[in-house]
């Protein structure tokens, strides 16, 4: 009899221990959508008033993947790309199979995705910057700007459809005030980034990535507080 509790303890304990393993390792994967954002705003805001020639309002934050000190914005993007792709792991781990857990952490993945392909794949130089480049645009485009303009779009759908996933969850939660700031986050990167002019693109690109980052952050927090408590 003593044989069989010590033995029903022990499985117990490695239940429990087992547990607290994975919500550990789950609580790391949401504290890199926490990182990824301060850490991509900070390392771009830093170089966009350092670097010699660059203007935000005429340079779009991926040229400062160019020129000599070029590796430090390739590396911000793929970083917070992985950081982000992590995030999206332990967002799959929180919610699946519930409101937003299949589709929220795939959309967030493909966010991710497309800062990486931004990093990896550069644009071409150009409008002054860095020094030397054609003052305007190029006549050709390389392969690699090519794939490089792909990024973008990949990005922002990716986050404007996860915002839209996740007001559904919010919803059915009822919890209206993360609803609201989902919501305004998704139709302020929408109307930043769709607007039909090309005045200003770069301006709204950054601020579009910001707010982006910024819901991710946000996000991330929010869960990780709320982690191991009962789900609502």
């Amino acid at each position: 009899m003593s044989q069989t509790y010590a033995r029903a303890g022990t499985s117990g304990a490695t239940r429990s221990t087992t547990s607290g393993r994975s919500t550990a390792s789950t609580r790391r994967l949401l504290a890199c959508g926490v990182v990824a954002g301060p850490l991509f705003v900070t390392t771009a805001a830093v170089q966009a008033v350092t670097r010699d020639g660059y203007d935000l309002t005429r340079h779009p934050i991926s040229m400062l993947s160019l020129g000599d000190l070029g590796w430090i914005q390739i590396a911000n993007f793929v970083l917070t790309g992985l950081l982000s792709i992590a995030f999206a792991v332990g967002l799959r781990r929180v919610l699946h199979p519930g409101r937003a857990g299949t589709w929220g952490p795939v959309l967030l993945g493909v966010f991710g995705l497309g800062l990486i392909l931004g990093g990896v794949f550069v644009t071409d130089p150009s409008l002054g910057f860095p020094a030397g480049a054609p003052e305007g645009m190029p006549t050709e485009v390389t392969w690699h700007s090519r794939v490089h303009d792909i990024a973008p779009g990949l990005a922002v759908d990716g986050i404007i459809v996860a915002c839209l996933v996740f007001v559904r969850r919010f919803a059915g939660l009822r919890e209206r005030g993360w609803q609201a700031y989902t919501a305004s986050t998704a139709t302020a990167v929408l109307a930043l980034t769709a607007w039909p002019s090309l005045d200003g693109i770069s301006v709204r690109l950054a601020v579009a990535v910001t707010l982006a980052l910024a819901w991710t952050t946000a996000l991330a927090l929010h869960l990780r507080r709320r982690l191991g408590r009962p789900s609502s």
